[in-house]
């Protein structure tokens, strides 16, 4: 079946961040959300009800004729069955973060994909948000000159003081790093390239989590995973980078990430939003200087991912969110962990090429007006 725009979407996973990507999608010209699914019955009842969608059952939206791409938006370990099913049946998919839960898992999916020749996608996609997609230009129009390094923090307390349910984020599939440092860790390699090798090192600092938050507030959280999460990143390019990830700060007046050039440095924004504020201060600088963003989608645009995998299927393109990358990436945040526990560096198996730069200036969708 080729795929025409706008692009038909299935979305199954009717969660909190649902609402999200069906309220930014509608405003989109190349996709629309027709249907969605849940193994909760009444949650994708809800969703449809809410939002005028059909409602399927999981096996009915994954064999739907008329559907050209599954949204994936199940929890992480869902990850993994759910987009298999959809590729075995014919449909190009794009997944919520991560990939999967593991490095095999993601790499048996990138595969499957490759042998029906479907597309595979996957968030985050806020590296193609106004703020990144600006850096991005800056860094390769010599701003700040050659890269010589990264740092990036994600310096947090967890997940039990306000998220609802939040025990999964300490069970394996979670953790600070696939929760939280694929957004980082997407924004480097979009901006740096591919990384060669890594090493780290990683803790959990308690064993146990009390809720805090409602409406399961003192029940306790075997936590499963490392909670505090360094690692070290060996760029192709030649830059050095450092990551730390954790849940176990109370508080923090880090950066998020900076990136260090030969001439000056760049103080880019919150890699887990689409828009700035991005700072640049060179050798010639007394202070920090503001740089104005040159494109659009700067405020909360989950769904541009999947816009563009859709319109780079038509026009024959590599789509920017994809697998490949979400497949390295995936790799380094296992590989780091690999390292902490056996004590050497890791070299990466997978590499990928930095995604295309979107067109400068494009303020609705995905392409020029």
């Amino acid at each position: 079946m080729t795929m025409q725009l706008p692009a038909r979407i299935g979305l199954v996973g009717c969660g909190i961040i649902s609402s999200r990507y069906i309220e930014v999608i509608g405003g989109l010209p190349e996709i629309e959300i027709v249907a969605c699914a849940d193994m909760l019955p009444a949650a994708s009842e809800t969703l449809a009800e809410k939002y005028g969608l059909t409602d399927l059952s999981v096996d009915d939206i994954l064999n739907a004729p008329d559907i050209d791409i599954i949204l994936n938006l199940t929890p992480p370990t869902a990850h993994y069955p759910v987009s298999k099913a959809a590729l075995e049946s014919g449909k190009s998919v794009y997944s919520e973060k991560p990939l999967a839960a593991t490095f095999a898992e993601g790499k048996a999916l990138k595969d499957l994909a490759s042998q029906k020749n479907l597309r595979i996608g996957c968030a985050p996609d806020t590296f193609l948000g106004a703020g990144h997609q600006s850096a991005r230009l800056y860094l390769d129009e010599g701003t700040v000159g050659a890269p010589v390094a990264a740092n990036a923090f994600m310096m947090s307390r967890g997940h039990e003081y306000w998220h609802a349910n939040p025990a999964f984020f300490y069970k394996p599939g979670g953790g600070p790093m696939l929760d939280m440092g694929v957004y980082y860790l997407t924004a480097l390699v979009h901006l740096l390239g591919p990384v060669v090798r890594v090493t780290g090192s990683a803790r959990a600092t308690w064993s146990e989590r009390t809720i805090l938050s409602q409406p399961r507030r003192g029940e306790i959280i075997e936590v499963e995973v490392p909670t505090y999460v360094t690692g070290i990143l060996d760029f192709k390019c030649g830059a050095i980078g450092t990551i730390i990830t954790t849940f176990d700060t109370k508080a923090s007046a880090l950066p998020r990430i900076e990136l260090y050039g030969s001439t000056g440095t760049l103080n880019l924004p919150d890699p887990n939003t689409f828009g700035g504020p991005l700072q640049v201060r060179t050798h010639e600088d007394d202070s920090w200087q503001d740089l104005p963003l040159r494109f659009g989608h700067a405020g909360n645009s989950r769904g541009i991912g999947p816009a563009d995998m859709a319109v780079s299927s038509v026009e024959g393109e590599p789509h920017r969110a994809n697998g490949e990358m979400a497949l390295h990436v995936l790799e380094i945040m296992e590989a780091i962990h690999v390292a902490s526990e056996t004590g050497q560096h890791v070299d990466l198996t997978t590499s990928c090429e930095r995604p295309r730069p979107l067109p400068e200036g494009v303020y609705t969708g995905i392409r020029p007006a």
